[in-house]
């Protein structure tokens, strides 16, 4: 009787104590509302390019959070090297959709310019992919069964290997793609004009993110990983080469990173050696925000954080200002942190032991 009363009142107790996260989280999503909503009455015109520009970005940060999430899902690795994996596949389409390799230049006809899109994005993918893989084998994979601190600082190593390798390839100033997109209007709502160069990620990420959920939940590399996610070592007995699984995962998550880099370089018509850190970072924080490790959660997490940095950078009725954009997004970061560890379609597991 005496254990069953002691082990009863940490019980009550748990039960009594008050969640603050609840109400700090409606608060804060109804100021937002509030704003948003005063703002479209206000300024409609604005209110629909920035939401434009903010969820065509979105896209972009999908791409590469899904990347983020892929790893960690099976290894529970944050590979900081990812976002500069992206930013050399960006250069590398750079390269390849020249005037003198690929004879592209503005004013094609779309039937000029969609094969070599297509080929600038396999090339690109094929690199990124390879070169993921490669990190995987060479830098990851005796690490395993290190300790979490020791993976974690040879990704933020390889991050800075791979923006040396930027940094030496096209030099420290940013570098311009031929401006190869049509800009005409397809439509127009409220007096702002949605253009072919918007619609052209759009083209690009839809389909890709849909083949990608294809080839997760149907295909046998889409089971073996998920079975690795979940027990290496029972997938292992069931007989999936685990390292074979985790190779093809990265390559994956490298190929989306070509993906996402082409479309960058395309749509923004520039690149530098430093991308790579700012577009990983808030992909990765994207990544948090939906829950790391699941793919919906990355794609949501991007979405809302792609519009979040439009409405702050654009809006015209107390709007922080671009200055500010990055400390909001950050801001969030830690509030989902430590009001919400898992994410808001993240599960929450507990720790082994």
């Amino acid at each position: 009787m005496a254990t069953q009363a002691s082990t009863s009142i940490p019980r009550l107790r748990a039960l009594k104590r008050p969640n603050a996260a609840v109400p700090i989280a409606v608060l804060l999503l109804g100021l937002i509302l509030f704003w948003l909503g005063e703002n479209l009455v206000r300024t409609p015109a604005d209110f629909y390019q920035n939401f434009v520009y903010g969820a065509t970005n979105g896209l972009l940060y999908g791409l590469i959070a899904i990347g983020y999430s892929l790893v960690y899902g099976i290894l529970e690795l944050i590979n900081f090297a990812h976002g500069d994996v992206f930013m050399l596949g960006s250069m590398m389409a750079t390269t390849f959709v020249g005037v003198t390799i690929l004879g592209l230049t503005a004013g094609s006809a779309w039937y000029v310019l969609w094969p070599g899109i297509i080929a600038a994005l396999l090339i690109s993918m094929a690199f990124c992919g390879t070169l993921n893989a490669s990190i995987e084998r060479v830098a990851y994979r005796r690490l395993r069964t290190a300790p979490r601190l020791a993976p974690l600082i040879t990704a933020i190593g390889m991050s800075f290997i791979l923006q040396n390798v930027g940094l030496v390839w096209k030099g420290p100033r940013p570098i311009s793609t031929v401006d190869i997109l049509p800009h005409g209007a397809i439509f127009t709502i409220g007096g702002v004009a949605y253009t072919w160069s918007e619609f052209f990620v759009v083209a690009v990420t839809l389909p890709t993110l849909a083949l990608l959920v294809w080839l997760v939940q149907r295909t046998r590399h889409g089971k073996a990983m998920r079975a690795t996610a979940q027990d290496r070592e029972a997938a292992a007995m069931m007989g999936i080469d685990v390292d074979r699984t985790i190779s093809f995962t990265f390559l994956l998550a490298g190929a989306l990173a070509g993906v996402a880099g082409t479309v960058f370089a395309l749509y923004n018509t520039n690149t530098s050696f430093l991308t790579g850190f700012r577009t990983g970072l808030i992909a990765f924080t994207a990544a948090v925000l939906g829950g790391i490790g699941n793919l919906p959660g990355a794609v949501l997490g991007a979405m809302l954080i792609g519009l979040l940095e439009g409405f702050s950078d654009g809006l015209a009725w107390h709007a922080l200002g671009s200055q500010w954009t990055e400390a909001v997004i950050f801001a969030i970061l830690i509030i989902i942190l430590v009001l919400r560890p898992e994410g808001l379609l993240g599960e929450r597991t507990p720790e082994g032991g």
